[in-house]
């Protein structure tokens, strides 16, 4: 049976159009001829994630990512398709972790396989997980340390502004008569510690004799200590006799001698009595001065007349 040239061509370029489809999919890693499995993810963020990167389980490539699109929920969250082209049991609650490959940044897809006693079928949602690359966890922990060289930078950067300000060419002459004062002020003290290291050597047999004589005070003291403990306890006992003595009842005893005596002013001042007559009447007081007057005439003839009021004889007179 001959077959006919049209249908050779037909085989032919029917084979090398499967040929071509599967040496695609073979060199985008993925066997035409094994049966997948697709599992869903939906990430915030895929950090770089690209179809076609590998899709890894334990370290053993079990299959790719498949597509990716935002999902259709609105909320620019990203769906990521992985298909796996193994038939390793995946336990419901594995999760999808995305995680940097190597140091160039290159992305990978992990599965973490759960404990769940229920497996994974075609068409599930796992969890989704981001795993931070390796650059990137040197960036987290480089960053903090980067802001507090900056920081620093920028607080050296202000000290060394102070600084120039400080040590302008006013400052530099102010802090140089400083120093000079400084260094006069010491050479005085020098010469104020020699003045008194000199007249502590030429006063040493005088300061001696002081702590001698305090010495002996001291010694005297100790030895008088009874006396002096006896005078204390009169001392003791004297203020313990003027506690005794009745204070309050002389207290109001002078109170009452004022009282009286207050009164008794009162009545001279209001002329009452004898006393108070005389005080305060005028009339008493103009005779008590004229008889003062007609006395002192009185006294005046007397001693001017005599015998007009004294007649006496050494001898008596003759009958």
């Amino acid at each position: 049976m001959k077959i006919s040239r049209e249908i050779r061509i037909g085989i032919t370029v029917v084979a090398a159009i499967a040929f071509f489809v599967w040496g695609f999919n073979f060199l985008k890693g993925r066997d035409v001829f094994i049966k997948e499995r697709k599992f869903f993810a939906v990430y915030t963020s895929v950090l770089g994630l690209n179809t076609s990167n590998p899709v890894f389980i334990n370290g053993y490539k079990v299959g790719l990512v498949k597509h990716m699109v935002f999902h259709p929920d609105g909320t620019n969250r990203i769906l990521v398709t992985i298909v796996v082209t193994n038939d390793v049991p995946i336990p419901k609650n594995s999760i999808v972790r995305i995680y940097g490959a190597d140091l160039m940044g290159s992305k990978a897809v992990e599965i973490k396989l759960g404990n769940s006693v229920e497996m994974a079928v075609n068409g599930d949602t796992l969890h989704a997980d981001v795993q931070a690359s390796f650059s990137e966890e040197v960036n987290k922990q480089v960053l903090p340390l980067k802001d507090k060289a900056l920081s620093l930078m920028m607080s050296i950067d202000s000290a060394m502004i102070v600084l120039r300000e400080v040590f302008n060419e006013q400052n530099r002459q102010n802090l140089e008569s400083t120093f000079t004062s400084v260094k006069n002020t010491i050479q005085n003290l020098e010469k104020v510690s020699a003045n008194v290291d000199t007249l502590v050597s030429g006063q040493r047999n005088h300061l001696g004799s002081i702590l001698s004589n305090i010495d002996a005070i001291s010694a005297n003291i100790k030895n008088n200590n009874q006396k002096i403990n006896a005078i204390i306890q009169n001392f003791s006992t004297l203020s313990d006799t003027i506690a005794k003595v009745r204070l309050t009842e002389t207290i109001n005893h002078l109170n009452h001698s004022l009282s009286h005596t207050n009164d008794v002013l009162e009545k001279i001042d209001k002329g009452e009595g004898s006393l108070g007559l005389l005080i305060n009447s005028d009339s008493l007081h103009r005779e008590l001065v004229a008889s003062s007057k007609e006395l002192d005439l009185l006294l005046k003839d007397i001693r001017e007349h005599p015998k007009r009021y004294l007649n006496f004889s050494v001898f008596p007179a003759r009958k």
